[in-house]
Order: structure tokens, then C-alpha cells, then sequence
């Protein structure tokens, strides 16, 4: 299982419990709080009636006074309001008022007038002078029959003489407990979803974060370029450098390894022969043959300076990650400033050379490694062009990039050839001295493209040897 995919269940496990209890806790709260609030109420209305109704009680006469009419007229208004979206169009309070010794005088029903409620809690524990209340089922077997009763007392000169109950019916308040629970429910469901949610995203990034460092770990380790991930702060930035680190040092160690390996082959040959030649002119010989000699170390010399020197060039072009100077070149003055080079080896030659790249043609990249790729193209061209011969220099603009192409007359290359032109130190002789190159200037060429998220392709075409580069008007590597 992966780790996104852990995470997000350890955080959903736990957001989910965290809602479920927090739910759980306050959803048994509510009915509980809704009763406490109407009780509270229940008791200021209590207290109010036996302050309303004590002279009536205290002279007898609260059965024949207007009392009864109006908690009559009271049970049958319909009070049409709207409470927290939900509709009121009846009074649900019982008002019944007893005697000192808990007969019942006034009720607003009208079916408890002449009862004995000594023996109910309401009556009885405020005729004792302390709080009474009381919660009663109307249906034993139902509870949510049950009715809240609340007494207060009505006082004459600090004696008790009667009591004043208000009841409430538990059903009445049950539609709002239902009401605010759903919402508690709803609200509680989308932030469990708002949090899954975020668990889900930062799952994901933290995915997607390990999967762009695996990717750049696995392209390191099979020799491929890749951007490194970047981030800000945190182990994951620590994660990134050390890599980057780690990717250093190995590919360090590797690349003078082999390097040491391929140089030392490589210097071999030009080596023997500059000791050869020393040790034939220590001998007796004459002048021609000493400046044969002499020209040989000179012409080795020579071929080792420039194999060291494409190496080096090669070595930084290889160990880069990306371009440092990004910038829009013309291709016609790059092609210009080699040709410009080589304008003597050219002329000695007699070739002919047309240029058809308009200063409107412009690539994007860096100038000195495009102005190095092209001379080594050149200079490969020049190697196999004949005398007279002619080079061609062309450009295309389509589909958001550059095709450059040139042209050299010369022999076709050999199939067996072609795959292996752009290796390492693999060189074809050259027709006018039937000796090989250092191999290195098409890898080295093949190396730019890369980095300029280009491509090299080189074949025959009738007449000669054409080198194709793919390359590009906008940026499209990260600087």
C-alpha cells in the first residue's frame, strides 16, 4: 500500500472518530439543554402567574372571578409564528392553580378542578417551601409522552397558601431538538467532509512530492538528465538536497572512473607514437627524417591537446542539469561566427558554401554551447567534404520550433555506421589522411541538444551527408 494512501486512512480514521465522538457528546446535550432553557422559562411564567393571581386566592374567589374565561380563551389561541423556520399555531402550557393543602381551584383545562394534587411533586415539595418540578408521562408506555411541571408559590405575608403549576408537554419542544440535531448533523457531516478532503489533498502532494524524487532518484541511476524537485522548507527540502547531494558525489566518482579509463585508452596511441619518434631521433639519421619526426610528435602533440580539450568541453556539458544563460539567438549570426572560423581552411579548399538562414530565424538557448555544437558540426563537415565541394546552411520554423539542417557533399556513410555516430570516441577515417578523429565532437553536439530539449539526426541524402537539430523559439527546459 503506499504511503499517500496510509496516511490518508490514519487521518481519516482519525478525523473520523474525532467527529463521531465530538458528535455523539453534543448531540446528547441538546435535548437535555432545550429542556433546561423551557424549565427556566417554565419557572419565571410560574412565579409570574402567583404574583398575578395571589389576591384572587387569598379571598376565595378565583373560581368566580375571570380567571377561568381567560386561560380558556388562552388554550385556544393560535399564535401563527415562525420559530427558527418551523411554524407555532397553538399554545402548549397547562396552567392549574391549588390550595394551601393542595386542592385544585383553577385549571386551564378544566378536567383537574375539586382533584387532590397534594401527593404530586410540583404541589408538594413547594408547599414544603422548596423548588418543586416534576416530569410526567400522560402514556406510561410512551415517553415521549412526558409533560414538565413546574409550581411556585403564592405567598400572603411570607405564608404559603396555594400553588401555581405551569406544564409544558416534552413533544411540543421536540420538533426543534430534531430541527437543530439534522443541522448539527449536516454541519458535522461537511466538515468531517471538508477535513476528509483536506486529508485527501495533502495525500495527494505528499504523493505526488516522494513520486517526483523517486522519479528524479530513478533517472539519476539510469544516467538520464532530470530537474530536481524543489521545495520549500521542511524534510522534504532536506530530502530533496540530500539526493542532490547523494547524486553529486556518485556520479562524481563514476565520472572520473570512467573518464580515467576512456583517457588513458585514448592517450595510448598518440603517446607511443611520440615515443617512438624521440627514440628514433636520438639515432643518427638524416635531416629530412628528423623533420618527419619531428612533425610526427608535433601532429601528436597536437592531437592530444585537442582530445583533452573536447573531453574537458565534453566533462561540464555532461555533468549539467540545465541551461544557466537562457536567451533568444539569431541561427544566422551563430552560423556566421563559425563560418567565419573556419573561413581559411574553406577558402584553401574551394568549397562552396551557401547560407540561406534569414536574421528573422532565432532559437532559444544558450549562445556559446549552440555556437560550440555548430562549429563541431562544421568542423565534421569540413573533415569529409572534397575539394570544390559544397555546404549548405538551412533553417525552418514550424510547430513552435527550429529545423536546422547542413549539408556537406561527400561520400554516403557507411549503414553500419549511422547508429553509432553520436557514441563516445567512435570515428570513421578521414578521407584525406585515412586517420580518425577524437569521436567526441557529434557526442559533444549530441549532449547540447539534450540539454536544450533538442534532438541530433544525422543520414544520407542524395549527393552527400545531411545533420538535422531539432530545436526550439521559447523556453522550454527550467532555467
Amino acid at each position: 500500500m503506499r504511503l499517500g494512501i496510509r496516511f490518508f486512512l490514519v487521518y481519516a480514521l482519525f478525523i473520523g472518530l474525532t467527529g463521531y465522538f465530538v458528535l455523539n457528546t453534543v448531540m446528547k446535550e441538546i435535548r437535555p439543554g432545550v429542556r433546561q432553557s423551557t424549565e427556566e422559562t417554565l419557572v419565571d411564567t410560574a412565579n409570574l402567574l402567583a404574583e398575578v393571581l395571589r389576591k384572587d386566592v387569598k379571598d376565595g374567589t378565583l373560581g368566580q372571578s375571570h380567571w377561568p374565561e381567560l386561560l380558556k380563551a388562552y388554550g385556544s389561541r393560535q399564535p401563527g409564528a415562525t420559530i427558527w423556520g418551523l411554524p407555532k399555531n397553538q399554545v402548549n402550557h397547562r396552567i392549574y392553580v391549588t390550595d394551601a393543602k393542595g386542592m385544585v381551584l383553577l385549571d386551564s383545562t378544566g378536567e383537574a378542578v375539586g382533584q387532590d394534587y397534594s401527593k404530586w411533586n410540583d404541589v408538594y415539595l413547594t408547599l414544603r417551601g422548596e423548588y418543586g418540578a416534576r416530569s410526567t408521562r400522560s402514556e406510561l408506555d410512551d415517553p415521549a409522552s412526558s409533560v414538565m411541571h413546574v409550581g411556585a408559590p403564592i405567598r400572603d405575608n411570607g405564608q404559603i397558601i396555594g400553588v401555581v403549576t405551569v406544564a409544558k408537554p416534552n413533544s411540543s419542544l421536540q420538533p426543534y431538538v430534531d430541527r437543530t440535531e439534522n443541522r448539527l448533523l449536516w454541519y458535522g457531516a461537511g466538515l468531517v467532509g471538508l477535513g476528509l478532503l483536506f486529508g485527501a489533498l495533502l495525500s495527494w502532494w505528499l504523493s505526488v512530492a516522494l513520486r517526483r524524487l523517486t522519479a528524479y532518484a530513478q533517472a539519476v541511476s539510469e544516467g538520464r538528465r532530470a530537474e530536481l524537485p524543489h521545495y520549500r522548507g521542511g524534510e522534504l527540502e532536506q530530502l530533496s538536497t540530500a539526493v542532490e547531494h547523494m547524486r553529486t558525489q556518485l556520479e562524481g566518482k563514476a565520472y572520473v572512473e570512467r573518464y580515467v579509463h576512456t583517457l588513458t585508452h585514448e592517450l595510448k596511441s598518440p603517446l607511443a607514437a611520440i615515443r617512438g619518434a624521440a627514440e628514433l631521433l636520438q639515432g643518427d639519421m638524416s635531416h629530412a627524417q628528423q623533420q618527419r619526426f619531428v612533425s610526427n610528435i608535433d601532429s601528436e602533440s597536437a592531437r592530444l591537446q585537442q582530445l583533452i580539450e573536447r573531453l574537458l568541453n565534453l566533462a561540464q556539458v555532461e555533468q549539467r542539469q540545465g541551461l544557466e544563460d537562457q536567451t533568444r539567438v539569431p541561427l544566422a549570426t551563430l552560423v556566421d561566427e563559425v563560418l567565419q572560423a573556419q573561413c581559411a581552411r574553406i577558402e584553401s579548399a574551394g568549397l562552396q558554401v551557401e547560407q540561406s538562414i534569414t536574421e528573422e530565424v532565432r532559437v532559444f538557448g544558450e549562445p556559446f554551447l549552440l555556437r560550440q555544437a555548430l562549429g563541431n558540426l562544421l568542423e565534421n563537415a569540413l573533415d569529409f567534404t572534397p575539394p570544390g565541394g559544397a555546404l549548405r546552411f538551412s533553417a525552418q520554423v514550424c510547430d513552435g520550433g527550429v529545423v536546422f539542417s547542413l549539408f556537406n557533399q561527400a561520400e554516403p556513410i557507411p549503414e553500419y555506421a549511422l547508429p553509432r555516430l553520436s557514441e563516445r570516441f567512435y570515428s570513421l577515417p578521414r578521407p584525406s589522411s585515412g586517420r580518425k578523429s577524437t569521436g567526441l565532437g557529434l557526442n559533444f553536439v549530441e549532449e547540447v541538444m539534450k540539454l536544450h530539449g533538442g534532438s541530433l539526426q544525422i543520414g544520407n541524402v542524395p549527393g552527400g551527408v545531411q545533420v538535422v537539430l531539432h530545436l526550439h523559439t521559447v523556453s522550454t527546459l527550467p532555467t
